[in-house]
């Protein structure tokens, strides 16, 4: 693809191609697979659409890629012994890359290499410290793979998002947006916590200062355990943008699985920055640093991120815009650079913590910091088992969380079965008694004012709320073509008893029953939600989210 004139070449993988496009989508479907996790699905997005260019799959040392170009953060497919074993990897393989979300092939990846990587020394490379006080230490030893798998990548499509899809721009799009504004000078700001006033008084002083435009881009992707859930936060931001002048900044939301390495990381958000068309990059006072080691030190220096990001600045082509710290004036009513208010003058602050923890518990934000119980009702779904019916249920529930106004609560069916009625089979008694189960907490909830068969779920549900009967009407014939668990062919070999569709009849809704009817072999998950979101906005209900 052509660079914009914001300069940095975009490596963006997704296939142009239509016919090789097929191709690809017909070899993943024969290949062994990997199911990616969330923080390797966030790694997966930007790596396919040029977020994290020039990398293309290698891992880097020394702050450098094999090839010499500058990247901070290594980026590794993770892996146990046992999904070595059970996809045949090996160099030379190519093996699928698989969503975990919605069973979506995603990518082929090509096998360079697999390899058991000194755990020890990449935390103390890594992240400064052999520290499990330190998310990143944590996960790296408690929840990532024991193997590595390098290699180049093919992509197929890129992740399916159901939750503020106007918002998120891939670097390309964001370039072409700056360009079609006539913007030259972008100065971006990370954040993964609510902005406020001060935020936003810094970001309009360094735009000012340097006559340039503000691009808002909050981590959307995972950020330190504890965090606000990106759904406040982005309804925070969406809030906030009409203080700014006129035309001055833009908010797009970037996918990113943060490892709170402090200065590595700030040059690594330089980098994606660049990537996305931002020619100033504002780094914070212990840019994200994951506070305290187990000493009860700082894992970081407050300007350590500044410092390691200016050295490389002329490589980076970026330049490094130093975090104001802003305090409020509450006798003229402003808000100044905490180092220019003299001493005898009054201040007021809140802080980062003490905001989470306001926001978290309902308590009162004042105006000067940020700018100025309903029924509940249900909506279940019935279907074939791998029907689709847990892809849309993610999917509603992402959309109703995006709305916001009140608790939205998920039951899937794999997760009741697993932690409610492990102890149950597949026979007509005990499928009645699992959603018997399903119904009554989901009673409970929209008793309490959340949401989530049939008669006695509606019976219990419809006591404190509403209830919509969703039929997934995707045919059997399908469900079992696009198996990828194997549970049918499970069914099949006389492995699971009394299986729906296999040994036992699905009992379909009658007429009149289901509010709405959808086959996801006619139209996509996003359209059925659409469906259902209509229905919903039709009896009124979505006004009170």
């Amino acid at each position: 693809m052509a660079n914009p004139p914001h300069g940095g070449i975009l490596k963006d993988l997704i296939a142009r191609d239509a016919p090789r496009r097929q191709e690809l989508i017909a070899e993943a479907e024969k290949l062994p697979a990997i199911v990616l996790n969330e923080r390797q699905l966030c790694d997966l997005e930007l790596i396919l659409n040029g977020g994290f260019s020039p990398l293309e799959g290698d891992v880097v040392d020394n702050n450098r890629l094999v090839d010499g170009n500058l990247f901070s953060m290594p980026i590794c497919l993770d892996v146990f012994q046992e999904t070595i074993d059970e996809v045949k990897a090996k160099p030379g393989a190519r093996i699928t890359l698989r969503d975990f979300r919605d069973d979506r092939n995603l990518a082929i990846i090509t096998v360079d290499d697999i390899y058991r990587p000194d755990k020890k020394k990449e935390a103390v490379e890594v992240f400064g410290a052999d520290d499990e006080a330190h998310p990143a230490v944590k996960y790296l030893y408690r929840t990532a793979g024991d193997f590595y798998i390098g290699g180049k990548i093919d992509a197929i499509d890129r992740l399916m998002h159901y939750d503020y899809v106007a918002l998120r721009y891939s670097p390309a799009e964001i370039r072409l947006h700056f360009d079609k504004l006539g913007w030259s000078r972008v100065v971006a700001f990370q954040t993964r916590n609510p902005m406020h006033r001060a935020h936003r008084e810094l970001t309009v002083r360094a735009a000012r200062s340097r006559q340039a435009n503000v691009l808002i881009h909050p981590v959307v992707g995972l950020t330190k355990p504890g965090d606000i859930d990106h759904f406040t936060r982005v309804r925070v931001y969406q809030a906030l943008l009409p203080r700014y002048p006129n035309g001055m900044a833009v908010l797009a939301l970037l996918p990113l699985a943060m490892r709170m390495a402090g200065p590595r990381e700030a040059l690594w958000h330089a980098i994606i920055r660049k990537n996305h068309g931002a020619t100033h990059f504002i780094v914070g006072r212990d840019h994200a640093g994951p506070g305290k080691n187990s000493q009860g030190q700082d894992f970081y220096g407050p300007y350590d991120a500044q410092d390691l990001v200016e050295k490389y600045r002329d490589e980076l082509g970026i330049e490094v815009v130093p975090f104001l710290q802003m305090t409020y004036l509450p006798d003229s009513d402003e808000y100044r650079p905490r180092d220019q208010v003299p001493k005898d003058v009054r201040t007021l602050d809140i802080s980062g913590t003490e905001l989470r923890r306001r926001l978290r518990t309902g308590g009162d934000i004042p105006e000067w910091f940020s700018y100025p119980e309903v029924q509940g009702f249900t909506v279940f779904l019935t279907g074939y088992a791998n029907s689709g019916k847990d892809a849309i249920a993610r999917a509603l529930n992402v959309t109703f969380n995006q709305q916001g106004g009140r608790t939205v609560s998920l039951l899937l069916g794999e997760t009741v079965r697993s932690e409610l009625s492990s102890e149950l089979g597949f026979n007509k008694e005990d499928r009645n008694t699992n959603v018997g189960r399903i119904g009554f907490v989901a009673s409970e909830l929209t008793k309490a004012g959340a949401a989530s068969s049939r008669k006695h779920a509606r019976e219990l549900v419809e006591k404190y709320g509403s209830f919509y009967l969703i039929h997934v009407a995707t045919p059997l014939e399908e469900c079992e073509k696009t198996d990828r668990r194997g549970i049918y062919a499970a069914a099949r070999r006389g492995e699971i008893k009394n299986f729906t569709g296999v040994d036992d009849p699905y009992e379909t809704p009658a007429e009149g029953e289901a509010n709405l009817t959808v086959d996801l072999t006619k139209i996509s998950v996003r359209t059925a939600v659409h469906q259902i979101v209509l229905l919903l906005e039709a009896e009124g209900l979505l006004d009170q989210l």
